[in-house]
């Protein structure tokens, strides 16, 4: 998560989206006050800004908007440009699962994803909770569930949807390298059987519907 009251921005950031590629492109421009939770190198040197604030939720990397009240305002996150990534879910699951497999905390994903095959995975009760219950609009939902987000940028069409958020921002932030490639095939297909393919679309089916995701 980025909070930038000096270019009055917001940017959150949804789990296994790229976002910290993203968020390093924006790191390399930041200014003097700008609010960074992550473990980018910036965020992790300015973690102490934020260490006696008392905030409606958790103040971490993936912090959702309405985690942030106490940090900001109502009035700012109506006024700010808020954004984040998006990812075609098919190819995030896969990304999710084989980054939880390298893990070593302890949480009860970590342990399904290291005890089941990726199909077995997908069909536990807690991941398909996980898929209804957290689309990508829930990040960037306000206190009143109001969708706040004026920008959602298709990991798969970066460039392209890159460019309401550089002109808002007034400079192009360039080209951005993939950070934290997890372990895995690059083509998702290679992973799913007819079974699991619907298993994800079901499970995600508002994303699939607001951003036009295929499985191919």
């Amino acid at each position: 998560m980025i909070l930038s009251r000096g270019r009055r921005y917001i940017f959150v950031h949804a789990p296994k989206t790229g976002g910290t590629s993203l968020a390093l492109a924006l790191e390399a421009r930041a200014m003097a006050d700008d609010i960074m939770l992550g473990d980018t190198p910036k965020a992790r040197r300015r973690r102490g800004r934020v260490k006696d604030v008392a905030t409606s939720g958790r103040l971490w990397k993936h912090s959702m908007l309405t985690d942030l009240y106490g940090l900001v305002t109502q009035d700012e996150i109506e006024a700010f440009f808020v954004f984040t990534l998006v990812r075609n879910p098919w190819d995030r699951m896969v990304s999710y699962y084989h980054w939880l497999r390298e893990q070593t905390f302890d949480h009860p994903a970590v342990g399904l994803a290291q005890r089941l095959s990726f199909s077995d995975f997908l069909h536990t009760d807690e991941v398909q909770a996980g898929m209804r219950e957290f689309p990508y609009s829930r990040y960037v939902r306000d206190a009143r569930g109001v969708d706040r987000a004026d920008l959602y940028i298709r990991l798969e069409h970066l460039k392209e949807d890159l460019v309401p958020l550089e002109r808002h921002l007034g400079f192009n932030l360039g080209e951005i390298p993939h950070e934290n490639f997890s372990n895995r095939l690059r083509d998702h297909r290679a992973y799913y059987s007819d079974r699991d393919v619907d298993c994800v679309r079901i499970g995600c089916e508002l994303d699939i519907l607001a951003f036009g995701y295929r499985f191919g």
